[in-house]
């Protein structure tokens, strides 16, 4: 194997990561932009408040896109098992 391979397996397996995760991320940064909008105007500041619905909002972003996400995995695993030969 080159280094031209391993890099690009290496890209490949980030861009992959980076996809899968993107969702449940953007669901927690925008919930927590509202929760942290919200605890401005009422001038509640708990750690608290913001914290326990961001982890209830990201498990369930990725329970709803479970199917997704196991569809991308599969993909991709079986993208590599086939491009074994090409690659040794």
């Amino acid at each position: 194997m080159n280094p031209d391979i391993a890099s690009e397996l290496i890209q490949n397996s980030v861009m992959i990561s980076l996809l899968v995760s993107a969702p449940v991320m953007l669901v927690a940064v925008v919930l927590g932009f509202i929760i942290s909008l919200g605890q401005a105007v009422t001038q509640l500041q708990d750690q608290t408040i913001s914290f326990v619905p961001k982890i209830v909002a990201m498990v369930l972003t990725g329970l709803y896109l479970l199917p997704w996400i196991i569809s991308q995995l599969m993909d991709y695993t079986t993208e590599l098992f086939n491009n074994i030969p090409n690659i040794l």
